[in-house]
């Protein structure tokens, strides 16, 4: 129903106070309702925690939310009608396609750079010899400084202090 400018106003209301639009795009998104395939016109945002797809009804809206930690990949493709998005989070497939507005090659190099750069501290953080009390205390700080999100945060302090 709106546009994709007021998409971008609208979806605001729906973020955490410390999250900004990063890249966004337009298009329409496939998803399944009762079962059947349906497409419905929505933004897909990607904010420094995660990608939001959202979308305005006559009385309501769509939502739905990809954590950065859920999602394995990004394809990215061109046809005939415009490019398309999917995403592949923890068993999930979310795909919006006939993208006409917003930047395509922008969205997908940031959502590709987060995703590289979230395995790229997990990794350092394994793989650090500091002892156990240190390395949590450096994950407090990239979680306070919002690169990993709270549940990753603790999902990664409860790993450390299984190994004291």
């Amino acid at each position: 129903m709106a546009n994709y400018k007021k998409s971008l106003v609208l979806v605001k209301e729906y973020l955490d106070q410390d999250e900004n639009i990063q890249a966004s795009v337009y298009g329409v998104y496939e998803t399944k309702i009762l079962g059947a395939d349906t497409v419905k016109n929505g933004v897909f945002v990607a904010t420094e925690k995660r990608l939001v797809f959202f979308s305005k009804k006559l009385f309501g809206y769509d939502l739905e939310t990809f954590s950065f930690k859920n999602i394995s990949s990004l394809e990215i493709s061109k046809g005939l009608m415009g490019h398309s998005i999917t995403v592949f989070a923890s068993g999930n497939k979310a795909k919006m396609k006939w993208i006409n507005k917003g930047d395509v090659a922008q969205f997908n190099e940031y959502v590709n750079s987060n995703l590289d750069n979230k395995n790229q501290v997990l990794s350092n953080i394994q793989t650090n010899s500091d002892d156990i009390p240190t390395q949590i205390l450096k994950l407090s700080g990239l979680k306070d400084q919002g690169i990993l999100t709270e549940d990753e945060f603790i999902i990664k302090k409860k790993e450390l202090l299984n190994k004291m």
